[in-house]
């Protein structure tokens, strides 16, 4: 699996519309696994997020789609600034 971290600063009002959004089941990624954000205790206005994908070329695909920029371009609209991206494959994971 391949995937990203990003590190948002959503403006006020703007964590409840990334609540609310989400893409239609037919306009999601192609090879997307699950996305989790996390609020941050200190800073509730600072917000993670984890994409998880099947591999590194659906990400790819993805990120260089029309569809995820205007998904992207419709983000930006609820943060103060462009995200911090880290991506990289997800080397372990452990389910319970």
């Amino acid at each position: 699996m391949y995937g990203t971290v990003a590190k948002l600063r959503v403006k006020p009002g703007g964590l409840e519309k990334l609540q609310e959004w989400s893409p239609e089941e037919d306009d999601r990624a192609s090879g997307a696994v699950a996305v989790y954000a996390f609020q941050m205790d200190d800073d509730p206005d600072e917000v993670y997020t984890v994409a998880l994908f099947e591999s590194k070329e659906a990400y790819v695909a993805n990120a260089d789609s029309p569809e995820q920029d205007k998904r992207y371009r419709q983000m930006l609209k609820w943060l103060e600034g462009e995200p911090e991206w880290h991506d990289g494959e997800i080397v372990y994971h452990q389910e319970y």
